[in-house]
């Protein structure tokens, strides 16, 4: 793969997504870290929603959310998922699909306690996804949890995090006249090796 130079370059498809994620955080005014993450519910209907991404490790992306949430529900039930990065400032995107597993413990108990106090204590105020009758009676919920959790709450239960093994990431640089460049990595299971293909635009 001589052609596959430049951005492209490289051996291992998680040091480029975070070589390019680098570069967003430079350029990106706001959330470079923000993905499009889809799912599907058990009718097969999707859902696709933002969320940050917070980790790229040597073979996988991880994310936190609510376990009571509806995307929590569908990505438990589905146990695959894929999602999006598109920097506007860098005119390129990366796609991810592949497997799903909850990471609920001492890593997830590091980044809950990384958070800030407004962010941790809304964590645990939230009914994700619920109804909800007024913001007001989630204000009042967010007292009650601050008085009854102090300075420094626990990583609740109900909180954690996802970590997304791909099977497919795609690298997408916008090209003039809209002749982009696009790369595929491709592997039939996480132990798999990858194989690469440019697509056409």
């Amino acid at each position: 793969m001589s052609e596959r130079s430049g951005i492209f370059a490289g051996a291992d498809p998680f040091e480029i997504a975070g070589r390019w994620l680098e570069e967003a955080e430079k350029a990106e005014p706001n959330d470079p870290n923000a993905i499009a993450l889809a799912t599907v519910d058990s009718d097969g209907m999707p859902n696709v929603r933002m969320v940050l991404l917070k980790d790229i490790e040597p073979t996988a992306f991880v994310f936190y959310t609510n376990y009571h949430s509806a995307k929590a529900t569908e990505l438990d039930s589905a146990g695959n998922a894929a999602f999006v990065m598109h920097w506007k400032s860098l005119r390129r995107q990366v796609r991810v699909r592949g497997t799903i597993t909850r990471e609920d413990g001492p890593q997830a108990d590091a980044y809950f306690a990384s958070r800030s106090l407004k962010s941790r204590l809304g964590a645990w105020a939230s009914h994700q996804s619920q109804p909800l009758d007024s913001r007001a009676s989630l204000m009042a919920e967010v007292a009650k949890v601050t008085a009854k959790l102090g300075p420094n709450p626990p990583r609740p239960e109900f909180w954690g995090g996802y970590r997304l093994t791909p099977v497919e990431i795609e690298f997408w640089a916008d090209g003039a006249f809209r002749l982009h460049d696009r790369f595929r990595w491709t592997r039939s299971s996480p132990e798999s090796e990858w194989q690469v293909q440019r697509l056409n635009p």
